[in-house]
């Protein structure tokens, strides 16, 4: 396992590779599992809760992800009142597809690896079905909604060459590509 470079939008050779339609995986081989555990393993790094291959320069559809909801291991204690308990809960996609969206949607804030230190709210969908290939090469369907279906979502739209923001007004798009400029050119400097 590797800890992989996340492209960001403010170089535009990145951008570029971002802005591609990832195409699809013809199997789930040894290969495309060492691509996710990378994924994986810069996700944490970064740290995220999302990460499409594209992300970090494969133009592949493969998504990782960990909303960190996985089950309470036996006999662990209840967390007090207003503490939060992640549990780390991996997932894997191959060739991702959303088969069905609810009419009602649901706004979230999101953010973004490869926009670093933005958020801004988006309007998707609140509930989906999907289809993917897991990490053993079984398609999966099933019914998401929520923070999973929020990050399915964007995680699908990287591999279809969107990004959050483009679903923002022109004006916040922009002020989003100056922020991030501006927090890089920051991160240099240091």
């Amino acid at each position: 396992m590797a800890i992989r470079r996340i492209l960001t939008i403010d170089n535009p050779a990145d951008l570029a590779i971002l802005k591609q339609v990832s195409k699809p995986v013809d199997a789930v081989d040894d290969g495309v599992r060492a691509l996710m555990d990378d994924m994986l393993e810069t996700m944490y790094d970064a740290p995220g809760i999302g990460l499409a291959a594209v992300q970090i320069g494969d133009l592949r559809r493969v998504v990782v992800m960990d909303l960190g909801d996985g089950p309470a291991p036996e006999g662990a204690e209840q967390a007090a009142e207003g503490e939060e308990t992640r549990v780390p809960n991996p997932r894997f996609f191959v060739n991702p597809e959303v088969l069905w969206a609810s009419d009602e949607t649901y706004c979230y804030e999101e953010g973004c690896l490869s926009i670093p230190e933005y958020f801004d709210q988006v309007e998707r969908p609140a509930r989906v079905r999907v289809a993917y290939l897991d990490s053993a090469g079984q398609r999966i369907e099933e019914e998401i909604e929520g923070l999973y279906a929020v990050c399915f979502q964007h995680e699908l739209d990287h591999l279809n060459g969107v990004l959050f923001i483009d679903h923002l007004s022109r004006l916040r798009r922009d002020r989003a590509m100056s922020k991030v400029k501006k927090t890089m050119r920051l991160r240099e400097d240091a």
